[in-house]
C-alpha cells in the first residue's frame, strides 16, 4: 500500500508540474510582458553560470578528445577524431552541461526565492489582488533561463571544441588539418539546431521545475531548503530522460552526412 501510494503521489506531482508548464506557455504571450524582470533574471542566471560553465566545458572537451583520440589510434582512424569529439560535444555535452549548471546554480536560487515568497504568503496575496503569480513571477524567470541556456550552449560548444582541438593536436600529436577536415566532412547544420533546441527546452524544464517546487514547499524554512534539493535532483533526472528521447528521435529522423 505504501509503494502504491508513493507511485500515485509521483504521478500527481508529474501531472501538476505538466499543468504548470502549460500555464507558463499560455502566459508567455500575455501582455504586459515583464521585460525588466526578465532581463534582471537573465542577467542573474548569466552571472552565476558563465564562469562555472566555461570551466567545466574545457576539461569536458579535453576528456572527450583524449579518449576518442586514444580509441581512434587503436583502430587506425585518427583522421576522424575531430568529427567524433566535436559532434559529441555539440550534440550531447554542450546542452547537458549548460542545463545542469543553469538548473544547479540559477534554478536553485529561483526555487529558494519563490519558496520564500510562498511561505511569507506573498503568492496568496498576489492572487487575492487579482495578480497572476505565474505571469508576474514565473514567466520572466523561465524565459530568462531559456535565453541564458541558449546563449551558454553556444559558448560551451565553442570552448569545448577549442579545448578538444588543443589537447588532441598538442598532447596527442594529431594533425590540425585532419581535425578540422573530418569535422567539416561529417557535421551538418541540423546538429547545431538540435543542440540549440535541446538547450532551449532544458532551460524551460529547469525553470518550470524550480518554480513548481518553490510554489509547493512542505512548510517553513526547512521546507524551502528541501524544495531546493528536490528541484535540482528532479531537474537532473528529467533532463537525462528528455535527452535520451530527443537523441533517439533525432538519430531516426536526420540521416547522417556521408563522406
Amino acid at each position: 500500500m505504501a509503494v502504491r501510494s508513493a507511485g500515485a503521489g509521483a504521478f500527481v506531482q508529474v501531472g501538476r508540474m505538466a499543468t504548470l508548464a502549460w500555464e507558463v506557455l499560455r502566459a508567455m504571450p500575455r501582455r504586459p510582458f515583464q521585460v525588466r524582470e526578465c532581463i534582471q533574471q537573465a542577467w542573474f542566471f548569466a552571472s552565476v553560470t558563465i564562469l562555472p560553465t566555461a570551466l567545466v566545458a574545457i576539461p569536458f572537451g579535453a576528456v572527450i578528445a583524449m579518449q576518442l583520440g586514444s580509441l581512434t589510434q587503436q583502430i587506425g582512424a585518427q583522421s576522424f577524431t575531430g568529427a567524433a569529439s566535436a559532434l559529441a560535444i555539440l550534440q550531447q555535452a554542450s546542452p547537458l552541461i549548460t542545463a545542469l549548471l543553469v538548473a544547479g546554480a540559477g534554478g536553485s536560487a529561483v526555487c529558494a526565492d519563490i519558496g520564500a515568497r510562498t511561505i511569507r504568503e506573498e503568492i496568496d496575496a498576489m492572487q487575492v489582488l487579482g495578480v497572476s503569480p505565474i505571469h508576474r513571477l514565473i514567466v520572466p524567470r523561465v524565459v530568462g533561463a531559456m535565453l541564458v541556456a541558449l546563449l551558454l550552449n553556444g559558448m560551451v560548444s565553442v570552448v569545448g571544441v577549442m579545448g578538444g582541438y588543443f589537447f588532441n593536436v598538442v598532447l596527442q600529436g594529431g594533425t590540425p588539418g585532419a581535425y578540422l577536415a573530418s569535422f567539416n566532412a561529417l557535421a551538418q547544420l541540423p546538429d547545431l539546431w538540435i543542440s540549440e533546441f535541446k538547450a532551449l527546452l532544458y532551460g524551460f524544464v529547469a525553470g518550470v521545475v524550480a518554480a513548481y517546487r518553490g510554489l509547493n514547499p512542505s512548510g517553513g524554512p526547512k521546507g524551502v531548503g528541501d524544495a531546493v534539493n528536490q528541484a535540482v535532483v528532479s531537474t537532473f533526472l528529467l533532463l537525462f530522460l528528455i535527452n535520451l528521447v530527443l537523441t533517439g528521435i533525432y538519430l531516426q529522423l536526420v540521416p547522417p552526412k556521408g563522406l
